[in-house]
C-alpha cells in the first residue's frame, strides 16, 4: 500500500513537471482512490492561463495524466484560482 501511495505522488509531480514544460506553468495535482480505483486527478493552475483555449488546455492536461498515470482516472478536474481583485473586496 505505501509503494502504491509513493508512486501515486511521483506520478502526480511527473505531470507537474511535464505541464510546466508544456505551459510555463506550474500546477499543482492530487489525486483520489476509491476501493483501489483511482477516480480523480486534479489539476489546480495558481491563476488562469491564457497561452491556450480551454479546450486546448483541456487536451495536453489529458495527454499528461495520460502519460503519466499508471491507472486512467474517471475524472480529471482541471481548476483555477483566482485572485481577490480590489472590487470584489
Amino acid at each position: 500500500m505505501a509503494t502504491a501511495v509513493k508512486e501515486e505522488f511521483q506520478q502526480a509531480r511527473a505531470v507537474e513537471t511535464d505541464l510546466e514544460h508544456t505551459t510555463g506553468v506550474r500546477p499543482q495535482v492530487g489525486f483520489n482512490w476509491h476501493n483501489g480505483k483511482l477516480t480523480l486527478v486534479s489539476v489546480n493552475f495558481p491563476r488562469i492561463y491564457e497561452g491556450k483555449s480551454l479546450s486546448d488546455l483541456a487536451a495536453t492536461v489529458r495527454t499528461a495524466v495520460g502519460k503519466n498515470f499508471k491507472d486512467a482516472p474517471d475524472k480529471i478536474m482541471l481548476t483555477f484560482a483566482l485572485e481577490q481583485t480590489a472590487s470584489s473586496r
